[in-house]
């Protein structure tokens, strides 16, 4: 089964590109992120023209979550526990093939001094509490998206200018720390344990040409899933077309 999560800043803007490399890779499931579209005109009928079901959670102009398969989705939950008065759509989760899988959006936190860094961490506390949850119970459990985080120094351009500032801030990565040390797993870093493949590039500023990148968009599994893992990669090609998303494909083989 291969499952991929990409951030593809606009589903409408990219959707072409998006059925595209659904036609060329092939996945049993995507996870998407920033689809920016409220539910009801998300383009469906190109996707289940092609034989994908939908899970979509979204919301006008920003942010959304979706889930496509080849399978039949179950028992979707939309929206992330902790917070009943977060109106921001960005976590959906549902049952496909006895595997439960999430589609997360992390809040970018825009500054370390805003009030959307403290809403980031906060997100970051509930999505542990969260997952706990599932891996209490020995959930197989998958949770791809853009998580807003590069973990570790690898995972960035420059690790010394770039720290303390947002997406590689020590509170962020406290916070993400949190939520993997419970017995998640990324499958990306435990398949590639010393390669550095960065999955987000600045659209503005040569960033792309120069490689200076961060690797913010991963899928965490739980033991009963990193079992079943085989490899994982991403797909940077896509980060050099034209009208592209400024993220790239990421995904993991579970067998």
């Amino acid at each position: 089964m291969k499952i991929v999560t990409w951030n593809v800043n606009s589903v409408r803007k990219r959707e072409t590109i998006i059925l595209d490399w659904l036609a060329a890779n092939d996945p049993d499931i995507l996870l998407l992120q920033e689809t920016k579209v409220v539910d009801a005109s998300f383009p469906k009928t190109s996707f289940e023209e092609k034989g994908y079901h939908l899970a979509l959670f979204g919301e006008p102009g920003r942010n959304g979550v979706a889930i496509v398969s080849k399978h039949p989705i179950e028992d979707v939950a939309s929206g992330l526990p902790g917070d009943a008065d977060d109106p921001q759509a960005r976590y959906i989760e549902a049952t496909i093939d006895g595997l439960r899988v999430a589609s997360v959006y992390v809040p970018n936190g825009t500054s370390t001094d805003s009030p959307n860094f403290a809403y980031k961490l906060a997100f970051y506390d509930r999505l542990r509490r969260h997952a706990a949850a599932h891996l209490d119970a020995e959930t197989p459990l998958v949770i791809g998206g853009d998580f807003n985080v590069a973990p570790e120094p690898i995972d960035v351009y420059d690790p010394t200018a770039l720290d303390g500032t947002i997406c590689y801030h020590p509170k962020e990565r406290e916070a993400l720390r949190s939520l993997t040390n419970q017995g998640l797993y990324d499958a990306f870093r435990a398949t590639n344990p010393t390669r550095r493949q960065f999955t987000w590039w600045d659209l503005r500023g040569g960033s792309w040409d120069r490689d200076e990148g961060l690797r913010i968009d991963y899928l965490l599994l739980s033991p009963q899933t990193t079992d079943r893992l085989q490899s994982a990669d991403s797909d940077p090609k896509t980060r050099a077309g034209k009208g592209i998303s400024d993220h790239i494909p990421s995904w993991c083989v579970l067998g």
